[in-house]
């Protein structure tokens, strides 16, 4: 099994939290789709058979035209494919959008809902409404898209337990297939960092932040999800399959500005320019870094991906020597309650779920 995504950068504006490869140079996208198709085609023999799954990510997918979309599944080896997401905003999911969405071999759409407060909408500089959540979903089903997925954010400044609980509830109501939820980050950079820096926000409370997770947790699993990866919950068989592959070490090829490829053997990233990528495609000189991983970064990606699934880390994947450096290191988180071994597999408890950093880290090999 292996994956290909692709990444489209562009926006129409910024949200002040992402710290994602985008551009708002909206005028170099038909430029930028050529680009990645000539770069399949001078990457083709990375992967060693068709995707089973694709992923169009961004940025703003979404934000591409029809036509371009068009140009580039025909690009695409779609023939083994079982899972071809899309990234859409929600207030790009028009009747037109979807109309070429039902033509092309899509069956998976992931939108970032972020919150239900358009308040907050506003605060993220988000260019979509709460409402439009709604009729993007309502929409797409009626195309015939079973599989939504939606993230949600939660640790909003000022946030309540209260707010924190109507924004599940509106998602839960929206009887989607997949969720994602993450804690808001003050990455560096980001204008979100710099309100931070000059006091304008605070962040929130450390055992609030936690108390929502908790929340979020109990609600879902109650609503028949299944809590699959730390912050990923599905309904039975609706998983992501392509996300699923970062998390079990399947090989995946990167395409386009800042895009990262993995083949088990090094990992390789793309420029994060998106006139040096096209620059350097139409001339035939990709610009790409490769690091060759080696025995103790093999073993620490392993860790860090395996550990945040619900199957845990499996042992015998391990070396010898690494599966007794592994369970050594992890002796006081199982004395502590942290983790726990079923048929051979280290798993973060309910617990360790909230330290999963810190546990991960000292499995790690410095």
């Amino acid at each position: 099994m292996a994956g290909i995504y692709i990444h489209v950068p562009f926006c129409a504006s910024r949200c002040i939290y992402c710290g994602f490869y985008s551009t708002t140079r909206n005028d170099l996208r038909q430029r930028y789709v050529d680009a990645v198709c000539r770069e399949m085609q001078l990457r083709q023999d990375y992967l060693k058979e068709p995707p089973r799954t694709i992923y169009i990510g961004g940025g703003t997918p979404s934000q591409l035209s029809s036509a371009q979309l068009q140009q580039l599944f025909r690009a695409l080896d779609v023939s083994q494919a079982e899972e071809v997401t899309i990234e859409c905003n929600p207030d790009d999911v028009t009747p037109a959008l979807v109309a070429t969405l039902a033509q092309l071999p899509v069956n998976r759409v992931s939108m970032g809902a972020q919150t239900f407060c358009d308040e907050r909408l506003h605060f993220l500089r988000r260019r979509h409404t709460a409402s439009q959540v709604v009729e993007a979903v309502s929409r797409l089903r009626d195309a015939g898209i079973h599989h939504v997925s939606i993230d949600l954010m939660y640790g909003f400044p000022g946030e309540t337990l209260e707010e924190w609980h109507r924004d599940i509830d509106r998602a839960l109501a929206l009887g989607v297939e997949h969720l994602s939820a993450y804690a808001l980050m003050y990455e560096e950079g980001t204008p979100l960092y710099r309100l931070l820096e000059q006091g304008q926000v605070q962040e929130l409370d450390e055992e609030l932040s936690l108390q929502m997770y908790s929340a979020l947790i109990d609600r879902l699993c109650a609503a028949g999800y299944e809590h699959y990866e730390i912050s990923n919950f599905a309904t039975p068989g609706h998983r992501s399959r392509h996300n699923s592959s970062y998390w079990n070490q399947t090989p995946y090829l990167g395409l386009g500005a800042a895009a990262h490829s993995f083949d088990v053997a090094s990992r390789q990233w793309n420029v994060d320019d998106v006139e040096a990528y096209i620059s350097g495609v139409e001339s035939g000189q990709l610009q790409i870094e490769r690091e060759v991983l080696d025995r103790d970064t093999r073993y620490n990606d392993i860790v860090m991906t395996a550990l945040r699934t619900c199957e845990g880390l499996d042992l015998d994947i391990l070396s010898p020597d690494e599966q007794d450096y592994c369970l050594q290191q992890a002796q006081r988180f199982l004395s502590d309650g942290l983790l726990r071994t079923e048929n051979r597999h280290l798993i973060l408890t309910r617990r360790g779920l909230f330290v999963s950093n810190m546990v991960m880290s000292d499995l790690m090999r410095v």
